[in-house]
């Protein structure tokens, strides 16, 4: 937070020549990109990028499709690109050989392990990184032909953190660009942001991350189960297909798991199990761009 503590967090940064909102498709982006379309947060959007792990739940795509519509219908439109860095589950899942002949994966995906001696563990998580960062900074600078090593802060990208989760603030990593968060500007919480949202007479986004993503709270895991079974299913079987895949790797000696609770998704107790809050493990992700 060094650079952006040499200015109020509380008022906006210095003004560039474009402003890019990173879209989640979650409750705060979602509410953000409305506002800016209903001219109340300045200056004016560009535009909005959404990356697309192509693991996203359903419901967020339904909601991506109808936001756009509530934007291009708005007093001050703007533009929403979709970008991919590929499918995050099959990237996952995917072996590689070595030069004699043995198998090894990568895993970026923060999932719970088990050790053979019963230790327990997380992998290091790398997925926001590669597969919302990067596609978003790429699209980034082909709009504003940003040209390689400028140190020219040329571009403002607006995140959706809210006021209550502020901690996940990061500096922007490129001299070429600055972050702001239009959100702790101005103290809007996230349940402010579900009431400006019915203000306006707009539905409730959905919550926007992977299917299988190892930081769903206990009571989403239980709503997909009972609400989204056909999601669940896919989960349930992402996770039996990385054990299997990491189970012939050479370099992961651990067993995955998507809960932490170290037992196979299917058969967790939902109903019983601690919840452990989703929105508390987003706070301490590597990169505060998951969830919003």
């Amino acid at each position: 937070m060094a650079d952006r503590a040499r200015f109020d967090l509380f008022s906006p940064p210095p003004e560039t020549r474009w402003n890019l909102l990173s879209l989640g498709a979650g409750v705060q982006s979602s509410t953000l990109a409305l506002m800016a379309a209903h001219g109340e947060v300045l200056p004016h959007l560009d535009g909005a990028i959404f990356a697309d792990t192509q693991v996203e739940p359903s419901a967020v795509y339904r909601w991506l499709d109808w936001l756009e519509g509530a934007i291009a219908a708005a007093p001050h439109p703007f533009p929403v690109h979709r970008v991919t860095a590929g499918h995050l589950g099959r990237k996952a899942l995917e072996m590689h050989v070595t030069k004699d002949g043995r198998w090894f994966s990568k895993c970026d995906i923060p999932v719970f392990t088990r050790n053979a001696d019963g230790g327990r563990g997380i992998v290091q998580r790398k997925c926001t990184y590669d597969f919302k960062l990067r596609p978003i900074w790429s699209k980034t600078r082909k709009i504003a032909s940003v040209k390689r090593g400028s140190k020219e802060v040329t571009v403002t990208q607006w995140i959706g953190i809210s006021y209550d989760e502020m901690q996940r603030m990061k500096d922007a990593r490129f001299p070429w660009l600055q972050n702001r968060y239009p959100l702790v500007e101005g103290r809007i919480r996230r349940s402010d942001c579900i009431a400006w949202m019915r203000a306006h007479g707009y539905p409730e986004p959905p919550r926007s991350a992977c299917e299988f993503c190892p930081f769903h709270s206990d009571s989403e895991w239980r709503r997909m189960r009972d609400e989204d079974p056909e999601a669940f299913t896919r989960a349930v079987q992402f996770e039996r297909d990385l054990q299997h895949a990491k189970a012939q790797s050479l370099n992961f000696k651990t067993t995955p798991f998507l809960h932490d609770s170290l037992v196979p998704l299917d058969e967790v107790d939902f109903s019983t199990a601690e919840d452990r809050g989703q929105l508390g493990l987003f706070q301490g992700e590597c990169e505060g761009m998951c969830g919003v």
